[in-house]
């Protein structure tokens, strides 16, 4: 196989693309240095992740966000700032071209690459642990306001968030016999699913509120056999609420080989939702869990 040839210059592309970066580093790091820091009233900071965008705008600190990841839709406001690409598949080159002081950044941010060549810059990079768990939510509440400098509006706000989750997991609470057994779809890609086992964001969604993961054998999400789709026998199918290519109607969904002989099927049980309520753990999850578990149930919303 005839390999790849080196520029005249001598240098691979691998090389002049690590270059470029360090020269884009160079610049804005120069510009983040005489940009506000943590504790300034004016523009300064960049969120990456939904749901640290949540939090960042819960404590009256929107006024400071600079920019924003794709995954950041909530609340409505923020989908007027720039967007710097996707969370996961981020450039050095985008993140930095906002000027930020501060960067909060939900953790997995990536490629590693990426993050280490921002981590570089004169920028302040802090990571907001994930946690999909009611101390999970608390805990990045908490890492926020130290990083915004308002502590005490963070820990007013994990009152509140508490509150409200312990009374929605309160009132999603029912007898195991009674509880539906649920197959969270994250695509059909190809007429193959990909399904939620367990260890994930929506796995945990699912038993907060409620219900019954049916995908056990595996942790993560994973595409899934229609055997084993069968044999799992999901009661409800549970999807993100999507628009475009990526949409599936009833239709479809109820007739794929796989999905057409569970109990869903049967009683075309699908339920959509909001992907960053179902899946962010943010500020707004005693509200999906409230909504998943009416959903399931039928108990009023």
């Amino acid at each position: 196989m005839k390999r790849p040839s080196t520029p005249r210059n001598g240098f691979s592309l691998f090389a002049q693309l690590w270059l470029a970066a360090l020269l884009a580093v160079t610049t804005y790091a120069a510009q983040a240095s005489s940009s506000p820091r943590i504790g300034s009233e004016t523009a300064d900071v960049l969120s990456l992740g939904g749901a640290v965008t949540e939090i960042v705008v819960a404590l009256d600190q929107g006024h400071r966000l600079l920019g924003r990841d794709s995954t950041s839709s909530y609340p409505p406001s923020v989908r007027d700032l720039p967007d710097v690409g996707y969370v996961r598949a981020l450039s050095p080159e985008g993140v930095l071209s906002v000027g930020p002081a501060l960067i909060l950044s939900e953790e997995g941010a990536g490629p590693p690459e990426a993050i280490e060549v921002i981590r570089a810059a004169d920028v302040d990079f802090v990571t907001v642990p994930d946690g999909a768990t009611v101390e999970g939510i608390l805990r990045k509440i908490a890492v926020v306001g130290d990083a915004l400098g308002v502590p005490q509006r963070a820990a007013d706000l994990a009152r509140e968030v508490e509150h409200d989750l312990r009374r929605a997991t309160a009132d999603a609470d029912r007898p195991e016999t009674e509880k539906k057994r649920v197959m969270f779809v994250i695509s059909t890609e190809g007429g193959k699913i990909n399904a939620s086992g367990t260890g994930t964001a929506a796995d945990a969604l699912i038993r907060l509120s409620g219900g019954i993961n049916a995908v056990t054998g595996y942790q993560g999400y994973k595409q899934i056999t229609d055997e084993a789709v069968g044999l799992d026998a999901p009661d409800v199918i549970l999807m993100m609420d999507r628009d475009g290519d990526h949409a599936i109607a009833d239709d479809t969904l109820f007739s794929m080989p796989s999905i057409k002989l569970t109990p869903a099927a049967q009683s075309r049980a699908v339920i959509r939702m909001d992907g960053l309520l179902m899946l962010g753990f943010g500020p707004r999850t005693a509200e999906a869990i409230e909504r998943l578990n009416a959903a399931l149930y039928g108990d009023g919303a």
